[in-house]
C-alpha cells in the first residue's frame, strides 16, 4: 500500500508515509532527520540517501519533500533548491526555508493524529515539536514572502491549536490533589517554621477562634519563611512547570496571550473553587447568610476564618508562584492572570464576609466578626504582596472595604448588646439572692472581648469622645480619660449591668436579701474582672469602688437583718427592786428572752436559705454576725438569766446557749435548710 498522493502545490503529508511505514524506530529517525535538516541545509543530500538506504518506501517521501538540486546549484544557498527562479520565495534564505519547510511538515504530522500527545511522547519528540513550533513562529515573523507567510501562518495556527489542548491536559493531569488536612498542616508548618516561640509539638486546632497573634506576627509568617525549598505548596507537580513554562512561551510569542490566559485561568480558576468547597467556604448570597440558623452560621464563619488564611497563605501564595514560573515570559502577563485565576475565589471569601457585615445586629455575634476581621486584617498586608500592580488594586480596595464592613458590625453589634442590657428588664427575682444569669452571661461576654483588645482599641477609637461624655455610673472624668477605648466601653457596659442589677435588688420585699443579692452579684463582677485580662484595662479604681459597694451592703444586711433582734437583748436597767418591782422586772426580761427566741428562729430558717456562693464572703457574714449577736447574748443571759431559769421552767425561756447560737449562725447562707433547725435546750 502506498501513500496517497500529495495535493496540488502542497507538501507531502507525511503522517500518511508513517502510517505506511507503521514502525516507531523509522518515525522517531525520521523526526531526527527533520530536525537535523532545519539545521544544516547542506546535509540534505546525505540524509536522503540514508532514508532511502533504511527504508525503500522513503524514497519516494524524500525525493518530493527534498528534490535533488540541478547540477548547477548543487552547493548554492542563494536560493531554494525546490524554487524555481520565478517563485516569489527565491530571494529568501534557503536555511530558513528548508528549516520551516521540515518544521511545517512535523507540524501537519502531529495534526492528523489529534489523540496522540506530544507531551506524553518519548522527551525528544517534545523538544522537536517545540522547535518547529519556534521556526513557523520566526518565519512567520520575518515577513518573509507572501506564499510562505501564508503557510507559516496556517502552521502556526495548527500549532497554538494544539499546544492550547496540550496545556490544557499538563494543567489538569499534573495539578496537585488537596484535602482540607493537607491544607491545614501546610499552614501550621508554615506558621512553626516562622515563629521561633512556638512550640513545634503543639496541635493546630483550625476550629479555634482566636489563635493569638497579630497581623505582623501573620505578615512575617508568610514573608520570611521560604516553604517552597520542599514544595510545600506547589499546586502543581515540579516537573511538569517546565513545559508547561515552554508552552507558554511559545503562546504568547505567536501572538496566543488571549488564548493562553483563557485556558490558565479558567483551569486554575475552577481548581481553587474545589479548594474552596474542600475548605467549607461555601458559596452564599446575602440572603442565604441571613436565613441561616445562628447555630449553622456560627460554624460557617469559623470555617471561613481559617479558611481565609489557609486560601492566602496556602493556596495564594502558591497560585502566585506558579503564575510566576509559568508565566515568566511576561510580567504584565502573569499579573493578569494572577489577578484573573483568583478573582473568583477572592470574590466568594468577600461576598460571604459582606454578608455576615450586613446580618441583623445580635450581641453573640460579636467575638465571631471580630476573629472574621482579624483574619482579614491579618492577610491583607500578604494579599497586597501577591496582588501588586495596577491589576490588583481593586482586589485590594474590594478586601479593605469588607474589612471597613465587618468592623463596623463589630461596632453595632457592641451598641447593640449595651441596648440589650439597658432594656432587659425580667421580673423573676433569684429566690436565694444568688448570683443572677444576665451578671455570668455578661461578664463572660466582657471577658471574652479583652482577647480582641488591640482590635478593639483600633475599631472603638474613633468613638473616644463620644464614650467619655456617655453615661459610665459614677466614675469621674479624669479616670474615663485614663482608660484605653475598649476600657472605657467596658466601663460604660458594665454601669448599665449595675444599673440593671440594682433595679434587680428592688424586686425582693426582704432589705436584707437585697443587700445579699447585690453582695454576690458585685463580688462575682470583682472577681471575673480580677482573674482576667479585665482588672489591667480597668484598673485598681475601679476595683476598690466595687469592693467599698461590697463592705457597704454587708453593714446595711447587719442592721436591717439583725437590729431587730439584737434590739430584745438591750439592758434597760430593770434588773434590780423588791415586790411588785421586781416582778414586772422578770416579766418584762422573760418577754425579751421569748422575743428574742422567735425573732433568732425566724432569721434562721429564713437565712438558712438565702444563698452565698463564694466561700469568703460567706464566712466573712457569718464572723460579722457572731461578732454582733454572741457577746451581747452571752452577756444578756450571764445578767438576766437567773431571774427567769428555775427548777420548773428550766429552759423554757433560756432555749440557747451561745454555743449553740454559733453553731446554727454557721448554717446561715447555704441555700438550704440547716441541720439545727430545732430549738436546744440545755
Amino acid at each position: 500500500m502506498s501513500a496517497p498522493p500529495p495535493p496540488p502545490d502542497e507538501a507531502v503529508p507525511v503522517p500518511g508515509a508513517v502510517a505506511v511505514i507503521g514502525n516507531d524506530k523509522v518515525l522517531a529517525a525520521a523526526q531526527h532527520i527533520v530536525k537535523s535538516l532545519a539545521t544544516s541545509k547542506n546535509a540534505a543530500d546525505d540524509m536522503i540517501r540514508i532514508l532511502s538506504g533504511f527504508d525503500h518506501r522513503l524514497s519516494t517521501i524524500t525525493s518530493d519533500l527534498f528534490p535533488s538540486p540541478s547540477p548547477s546549484h548543487s552547493h548554492s544557498h542563494s536560493q531554494s533548491p525546490s524554487r524555481s527562479p520565478s517563485d516569489p520565495d527565491t530571494d529568501a534564505d534557503p536555511s530558513s526555508l528548508a528549516a520551516f519547510d521540515a518544521a511545517e511538515q512535523l507540524i501537519h504530522l502531529w495534526d492528523t493524529t489529534p489523540e496522540a500527545l506530544v507531551f506524553e511522547a518519548p522527551e525528544d519528540d517534545a523538544a522537536h515539536y517545540l522547535a518547529a513550533v519556534d521556526a513557523a513562529v520566526d518565519h512567520l515573523a520575518s515577513g518573509g514572502p507572501a506564499a510562505a507567510s501564508g503557510r507559516a501562518g496556517v502552521a502556526v495556527q495548527l500549532a497554538m491549536a494544539r499546544l492550547e489542548d496540550e496545556l490544557r491536559h499538563l494543567m489538569l493531569r499534573h495539578a496537585v490533589p488537596l484535602d482540607a488536612s493537607g491544607l491545614y498542616c501546610s499552614l501550621r508548618r508554615l506558621s512553626l517554621e516562622s515563629m521561633d516561640d512556638l512550640d513545634a509539638s503543639s496541635e493546630f486546632d483550625p476550629a479555634t477562634p482566636h489563635s493569638g497573634g497579630g497581623p505582623d506576627t501573620a505578615r512575617s509568617a508568610s514573608i520570611s519563611v521560604n516553604p517552597f525549598d520542599d514544595h510545600l505548596f506547589d499546586l502543581v507537580r515540579p516537573d511538569a512547570v517546565d513545559e508547561l513554562r515552554a508552552i507558554a512561551d511559545r503562546m504568547a510569542r505567536a501572538g496566543y496571550a488571549s488564548e493562553l490566559v483563557q485556558v490558565y485561568c479558567g483551569i486554575r480558576r475552577d481548581l481553587l473553587d474545589e479548594c474552596l468547597s474542600v475548605l467549607g467556604v461555601e458559596r452564599l448570597s446575602i440572603d442565604e447568610v441571613q436565613r441561616v440558623e445562628w447555630r449553622h452560621l456560627n460554624d460557617k464563619m469559623k470555617k471561613w476564618v481559617h479558611g481565609v488564611k489557609t486560601v492566602v497563605r496556602s493556596l495564594l501564595t502558591g497560585e502566585r508562584r506558579l503564575c510566576d514560573q509559568v508565566l515568566a515570559v511576561s510580567d504584565e502577563l502573569r499579573d493578569e492572570c494572577f489577578v484573573e485565576s483568583t478573582k473568583v475565589c477572592i470574590m466568594q471569601i468577600l461576598n460571604f464576609g459582606d454578608a455576615v457585615a450586613v446580618c441583623p445586629r445580635s450581641p453573640e455575634k460579636v467575638s465571631r466578626i471580630l476573629d472574621m476581621y482579624e483574619a482579614l486584617a491579618e492577610v491583607i498586608p500578604e494579599l497586597k504582596e501577591l496582588f501588586f500592580g495596577t491589576p490588583g488594586d481593586d482586589v485590594i480596595y474590594d478586601l479593605e472595604g469588607v474589612l471597613g464592613r465587618l468592623g463596623d458590625a463589630v461596632k453595632g453589634n457592641l451598641l447593640e448588646f449595651g441596648k440589650v442590657l439597658q432594656q432587659e428588664s425580667s421580673k423573676r427575682p433569684m429566690m436565694a439572692g444568688e448570683i443572677h444569669p444576665i451578671t455570668r452571661y455578661v461578664m463572660n461576654y466582657l471577658r471574652l472581648l479583652v482577647v480582641y483588645s488591640d482590635t478593639l482599641d483600633k475599631l472603638l477609637d474613633d468613638d473616644a469622645a463620644g464614650d467619655i461624655d456617655a453615661s459610665h455610673g459614677d466614675e469621674d472624668e479624669e479616670y474615663l480619660q485614663s482608660l484605653t477605648p475598649l476600657g472605657r466601653r467596658l466601663v460604660k457596659l458594665m454601669s448599665y449591668l449595675e444599673a440593671n442589677l440594682e433595679e434587680k435588688s428592688k424586686l425582693y420585699e426582704d432589705g436584707a436579701l437585697q443587700c445579699i443579692f447585690s453582695m454576690n452579684n458585685t463580688l462575682y463582677i470583682v472577681q471575673k474582672v480580677k482573674d482576667s485580662e479585665l482588672g489591667r484595662i480597668l484598673g485598681d479604681q475601679w476595683t476598690r469602688r466595687r469592693r467599698g459597694k461590697i463592705r457597704q451592703n454587708s453593714k446595711s444586711y447587719l442592721r436591717i437583718s439583725w437590729t431587730k433582734v439584737l434590739s430584745y437583748l438591750k439592758d434597760d436597767g430593770h434588773s434590780g427592786g423588791s415586790g411588785n418591782s421586781l416582778g414586772n422586772s422578770t416579766s418584762r426580761i422573760k418577754e425579751k428572752f421569748k422575743n428574742f427566741n422567735f425573732s433568732f428562729d425566724e432569721t434562721y430558717r429564713t437565712q438558712t436559705l438565702w444563698k452565698v456562693p463564694d466561700p469568703q464572703l460567706r464566712e466573712e457574714l457569718k464572723i460579722s454576725i457572731s461578732e454582733n449577736v454572741i457577746p451581747a447574748y452571752r452577756a444578756f443571759v450571764g445578767r438576766y438569766g437567773s431571774l427567769v431559769d428555775n427548777g420548773r421552767s428550766s429552759g423554757k425561756y433560756i432555749k440557747y446557749t451561745a454555743e449553740d447560737l454559733e453553731n446554727q449562725l454557721s448554717d446561715l447562707f447555704e441555700g438550704s435548710l440547716g441541720s439545727a433547725n430545732h430549738s436546744r435546750r440545755r
